[in-house]
């Protein structure tokens, strides 16, 4: 049959379909197909784009510290050349600036600032091991002549060690250490107050045991005996109290330090950390805002490209210790090094060896057990006071 123009009659539009059956249905899911896969494409570029503008954010939170870049790269003649391949030292410093976010009320802003915490950080070329150096604020040390803020050069003096970074910052403080101990610095970071609070804030806070209770005015704390958790504000008093705490020594707040840090070394390891986006970013927020490092470092690639190897070092095999030190021989309200125990640490950072410690309350020598030789082999490798970062875990 067919219609008046000759058309053959049928049952519709398609082959056996009415114009509001298959054939209609086809062309609408083709429709929603098209519309959803552009819809996909919009929800990629916008994930993309968020993600894109996290990493932009976090990246941007950490400072260059162009000026001591700079200021290295005058003296690089002059600096320790690296002996071993792809072993890292990165040089940390805790400043206590008054200036900036949160940080004068605890002190008036002076105009300087001083490192109240250095250490060494050595990582091991292949990654299985760490080992953090305390080197204390009062050692005496010879500082070489520095740029300092307003322009004007210092004069080489013999003075404390913190002097350095009063008087020429980051970099004064780093040739500083190269020049004691003849190791190269590779990257440096340098945290203030606020910062160090914010960190602590963000991983909900550090677990630590207290051998005794803590009631201190002057540090406001308070706190009871045994499994403490430090929020930031508490942690803060907890490492930079010095007088009133336990002996009152230096010695005694670089240990309460370096527990607190294989405390906190601990926690952000955690998989309740690590795993947690909702976590995780908080914590990366804080860490990057506290943060004004090398250029190299200054980019959450750069601190990628450092750290991607340091989440599978055992916390055994992350050690604190102190550099070897007694008395200064002129002044009992300062120290000097304990030779050849300090250079015989510092030989073996230069050249990646394995570094051993031992509980800071063992009977030994005041910087390392050095070993007795006998006539069948070479002495052991040297054993010094510290601790690991496994040996922070209340029991």
């Amino acid at each position: 049959m067919t219609d008046t123009a000759g058309r053959p009659l049928g049952p519709g539009p398609g082959a056996g379909a009415s114009a509001t059956g298959d054939g209609l249905a086809r062309r609408r899911r083709r429709r929603w197909l098209r519309g959803g896969s552009l819809g996909a494409a919009v929800l990629l570029v916008a994930a993309a784009g968020a993600g894109w503008a996290v990493y932009a954010k976090l990246s941007a939170n950490i400072t260059a510290d162009d000026a001591a870049a700079a200021e290295l790269a005058r003296y690089e003649r002059e600096r320790p050349t690296a002996l071993v391949k792809d072993a890292q030292n990165i040089l940390l410093i805790g400043s206590d600036t008054r200036a900036g976010d949160g940080n004068s009320k605890y002190g008036r802003d002076l105009g300087s600032e001083r490192s109240d915490t250095t250490i060494l950080l050595h990582l091991a070329a292949d990654r299985h091991s760490a080992t953090a150096v305390s080197l204390p604020r009062d050692l005496m040390v010879d500082i070489p002549g520095c740029r300092q803020a307003d322009g004007r050069r210092s004069d080489p003096v013999f003075a404390m060690f913190n002097h350095a970074f009063q008087v020429g910052g980051s970099a004064c403080t780093i040739r500083t250490v190269e020049k004691l101990t003849g190791i190269r610095v590779d990257h440096h970071m340098v945290v203030d107050f606020h910062g160090f609070k914010e960190m602590v804030d963000a991983v909900d806070g550090v677990e630590v045991c207290l051998k005794e209770p803590i009631d201190d005015e002057a540090a406001k704390l308070r706190l009871p005996a045994g499994k403490v958790t430090l929020d930031g504000e508490q942690a803060l008093g907890f490492v930079r109290a010095r007088k009133s705490l336990g002996n009152g020594s230096d010695t005694e707040r670089m240990e309460r330090q370096q527990r607190f840090l294989g405390a906190l070394v601990n926690k952000v390891q955690s998989n309740d950390v690590l795993l947690n986006p909702v976590k995780l970013y908080p914590v990366l927020d804080a860490a990057t805002s506290a943060l004004t490092t090398d250029p190299e470092l200054a980019s959450l690639r750069g601190l990628y490209q450092l750290v991607r190897g340091l989440r599978d070092i055992p916390t055994e095999q992350t050690r604190f210790l102190t550099v070897p030190r007694e008395s200064y021989v002129y002044d009992a309200n300062r120290d000097q090094l304990v030779e050849p125990e300090a250079e015989k640490l510092f030989a073996r950072l230069r050249n990646d060896q394995p570094v051993m410690v031992s509980p800071e309350n063992s009977q030994k020598v005041p910087g390392a057990d050095t070993g007795s030789g006998g006539p069948d082999g070479p002495s052991p490798a040297p054993t010094f006071r510290g601790n690991t970062a496994a040996e922070q875990t209340c029991e």
